[in-house]
């Protein structure tokens, strides 16, 4: 049953992090391994060159000589048993990944991913809805002042 697939996110590790907000590697991976978790997904980071291997909960992260071939063939060994999701603004990689992987720009990504952050810094309720000046006028009647 496709319900049960499990989702799997293979992000491009230096496309997304010139793509995005993060200062460095270690704080791109931080968001994502937040990322995968919260969606009970599981995720793989591959960025080029060398580096320690390492797992971040259900994120891995991975080194390679050539990150594009290793995503290529990631997405390959896995689009059948999972939904494969591809985070990438490389048009090579992405038409290379194949049919059955759903392809997401790393643009695309970012502008999808910073309104789930923002919504929890929001207040609950109709606080959050009104502005500093009502609020404290609704305080100042609440008090009988």
């Amino acid at each position: 049953m496709a319900d049960q697939r499990t989702v799997l996110y293979l992000f491009d590790g230096y496309n997304l992090l010139h793509a995005g907000p993060y200062a460095d590697a270690r704080e791109l991976v931080d968001s994502l391994a937040s990322f995968v978790a919260v969606r009970g997904a599981r995720g793989v980071i591959v960025f080029d060159g060398a580096g320690e291997d390492a797992s971040r909960g259900p994120l891995e992260v991975r080194f390679a000589a050539d990150a594009d071939t290793l995503l290529e063939r990631l997405a390959a060994e896995h689009r059948e048993r999972d939904s494969v999701v591809l985070v990438t603004s490389d048009s090579t990689v992405a038409s290379a990944s194949g049919v059955g992987v759903a392809k997401i720009s790393s643009q695309t990504f970012f502008r999808e991913l910073e309104p789930s952050e923002h919504r929890e810094e929001r207040p609950k309720g109709l606080a959050g809805k009104l502005d500093p000046a009502t609020r404290d006028m609704l305080e100042k009647l609440r008090r009988a002042e």
